[in-house]
């Protein structure tokens, strides 16, 4: 029974993830959510999110997260094998800090994104981590990869 119950439960946060409105619906969704943001600060955060293959927003860093949400994440990402991830501690900059939740429009922090892409929160990444989607994405993105085709594509690179 509560299996069926995490699968409903993932599959809402999946839904949530990537519902999508009336055009109506959205443009008044980002003029409540995105009028406070800068276009310099919406250029950083564009800048930041496209240049690291996973980067989290998160209260701390990954060597000291100040919050037990950013902790999690941290623990979930090196669980799943992600050695090198950036991290944006949102306590240095309160720009930074309210500005990628109007980014996102996702109100709470830590904030995980893959290859450009906003995944979520410490919620979703534990469900993600719990169903397995999150090993799939991070596989189908490339940012980590079977021990097997790891020492098969270095033995390959140090042949060529």
């Amino acid at each position: 029974m509560s299996s069926s119950l995490f699968a409903r439960t993932s599959a809402l946060f999946a839904a949530r993830r990537t519902a999508s409105l009336p055009s109506a619906a959205t443009a008044f969704r980002a003029s409540i959510f995105q009028r406070n943001i800068s276009d310099d600060l919406k250029a950083r955060l564009d800048d930041a999110v496209k240049s690291h293959d996973v980067l989290v927003f998160m209260k701390g860093n990954k060597a000291a997260p100040q919050c037990g949400f950013s902790r999690a994440v941290v623990q979930i990402l090196g669980l799943q094998g992600v050695q090198d991830f950036k991290t944006v501690n949102v306590l240095a900059d309160e720009e930074v800090r309210s500005g990628i939740k109007e980014y996102t429009s996702w109100p709470t922090i830590p904030q995980v994104f893959v290859k450009g892409e906003f995944v979520g929160g410490c919620d979703i990444l534990i469900n993600m981590h719990q169903s397995g989607e999150l090993d799939t994405l991070l596989r189908e993105k490339g940012v980590i990869v079977d021990k097997d085709t790891a020492a098969a594509a270095a033995e390959e690179h140090k042949g060529a």
